[in-house]
């Protein structure tokens, strides 16, 4: 009789903590990270940014903006590579068994819907620029775009390095080169550029642009920090990948905007008649977010399932691939407003983890339901999205984190 199953393994470990030797080194675990940061919808904040602010509050809106996503992210980060656990393993611990359920629902959902949206970024223009606008082009490109990418993602973590390898120094050198190409060829300095498209946005309203960019993909973190050496390496990867790398589509988006009226550098690369390299940069930029999208998806149906990874992966992106064009034009708005409910989850991830440190030294769940955890995110989410006074995602953030300390203060009493 064969042991080949019970001597399998899970390179992934959806199931369990990742085992301190099979760690990453800290430039693998960078290039993963920075890969996930590669967001080109970023790009369309970049924009906005540039369209409102001068040079001057454009740079302080990233800095500000960038700090908050920074260290956010970077707690994540530090919590998934102390543990070695996945979002939704750390989800069972602190939402309980089956309260795992909604941030692993909420997680997916909003992969699937961007990864959709990602897929269609890359075809739409490309059919636009290329095959004229054909509809049957755009669908070729979208299913072959869709299977690349659930492909890299279905084969996991390791794939998922190779492909950050490739496609981080490429996207960051060609990307940076066309910037200074459009800079270069414009009236006057980048400040003078700025200051002509200057409008009404304040740099603290910037900045919430900046946090609001990428905080509901910053909560899976710990699904990639997972494999680093340490808490201290996940931490600061993560940190220093986000600075970058989202600075980095902040620019692009922002050149964009000013010297060809875009919001993507596709479009800059275009302009300067960099059709191919433009073709190239457009792909691998959304390829680095959509397979880390796509890959949290299948872990969070998995968790909700009780199903292997792969499967979900394969079921997540063929469904994002075909609604990838309805997604694309429909679904941007209701994304946005689901990205407001992610960050609660988040900060009770980190919160619950310093409060109830000893818990996490074993892999048995105790609680089925923390309803404290449970309610605590629904209102942080409610928050987030109704009052319009600060940052959303802050605010959703502060009512989560005391709504779980009371309840967990209650619980403590009880237990006593």
């Amino acid at each position: 009789m064969s042991n080949k199953e019970n001597t399998t393994v899970d390179i992934d470990y959806a199931e369990s903590a990742v085992p301190k030797n099979q760690r990453r080194s800290l430039i693998t675990m960078f290039m993963i990270m920075l890969g996930f940061t590669f967001f080109s919808a970023s790009m369309w904040v970049g924009q906005q940014l540039a369209d409102g602010l001068d040079f001057a509050g454009f740079v302080g809106a990233l800095v500000i903006g960038g700090a908050i996503l920074g260290m956010y992210t970077g707690l994540l980060g530090y919590v998934g590579a102390d543990s070695g656990l996945s979002l939704d393993l750390l989800s069972r611990k602190a939402f309980g068994a089956k309260g795992s359920y909604l941030p692993s629902a909420m997680i997916a959902f909003t992969q699937i819907g961007w990864f959709g949206v990602g897929v269609a970024m890359f075809a739409i223009p490309v059919a636009n620029e290329l095959l004229g606008g054909s509809r049957v082009a755009e669908w070729i490109l979208i299913i072959v775009a869709g299977a690349c990418m659930t492909a890299s993602a279905y084969f996991g973590i390791k794939s998922l390095t190779v492909i950050s390898y490739i496609a981080v120094p490429m996207v960051a050198i060609l990307g940076t080169v066309a910037m200074v190409m459009a800079v270069m060829r414009g009236d006057g300095t980048i400040v003078d550029q700025f200051a002509k498209s200057s409008g009404t946005l304040t740099v603290i309203g910037g900045a919430g642009l900046v946090v609001g960019s990428f905080v509901s993909g910053g909560t899976a973190t710990p699904n990639f920090s997972r494999f680093a050496k340490n808490g201290k390496v996940g931490f600061i990867t993560t940190v220093v990948a986000f600075l970058i790398g989202n600075s980095l589509m902040f620019f692009m988006g922002g050149i964009s905007s000013i010297f060809v009226g875009g919001n993507d550098i596709f479009e800059v690369m275009i302009n300067l008649g960099l059709f191919y390299l433009a073709i190239l940069v457009l792909g691998l930029n959304i390829w680095t977010t959509n397979d880390n999208a796509l890959y949290s998806a299948g872990l969070g149906l998995a968790n909700i399932f009780n199903k292997k990874k792969k499967p979900m992966v394969l079921f997540s992106g063929i469904f994002g691939t075909l609604l990838a064009d309805w997604l694309y034009w429909n679904f941007c708005g209701w994304l946005n407003i689901l990205n407001c409910t992610l960050p609660p989850v988040g900060i009770i991830l980190v919160v619950d983890y310093f409060v109830n440190r000893k818990e996490y030294d074993t892999p048995e769940v105790t609680r089925t339901v923390n309803w404290f955890a449970v309610i605590g995110v629904i209102l942080g989410a409610l928050v987030a999205n109704l009052v319009k006074w600060g940052m959303a995602s802050i605010n959703g953030m502060a009512v989560a984190v005391v709504f779980y300390l009371i309840g967990n203060a209650v619980n403590g009493k009880n237990a006593k």
